[in-house]
């Protein structure tokens, strides 16, 4: 039985056909990222998380955060806990660490900004 999704992997946006009981073959894809989107959401979904984090000190009172990778998408809504908690003290350089290894992913949070 194939699962249709929508490519965002580039601007595209190919309607992918992928067909699971056939190694995860995909098809309607423009590029090779396609290819590798198609499979690995079906059997590993992940995604980069965007977000802002409690500053003192800074110009603002919310510093942009983002993960260096990618995080499992079924432990989105944890890091989120995680990282809605976080208070940081400027000065704060853009790469800082502002959560190492959240929830055990390997991947941490860092500032996207100095502040």
């Amino acid at each position: 039985m194939k699962k249709e999704l929508i490519c965002i992997a580039c601007p595209i946006g190919c309607h992918l056909e992928i067909y699971p009981d056939e190694d995860y073959r995909v098809e309607g894809n423009q590029c090779k990222r396609g290819l590798y989107y198609g499979k690995k959401e079906l059997t590993n979904p992940t995604r980069i998380i965007t977000s802002t984090v409690a500053i003192e000190g800074g110009i603002y009172r919310r510093i942009p955060v983002v993960t260096k990778g990618e995080v499992p998408k079924d432990l989105i809504f944890d890091a989120m806990k995680i990282i809605n908690k976080v208070r940081v003290i400027s000065p704060i350089k853009r790469g800082d660490v502002i959560v190492k290894n959240i929830l055990d992913t390997g991947v941490d949070v860092v500032a996207s900004r100095s502040m």
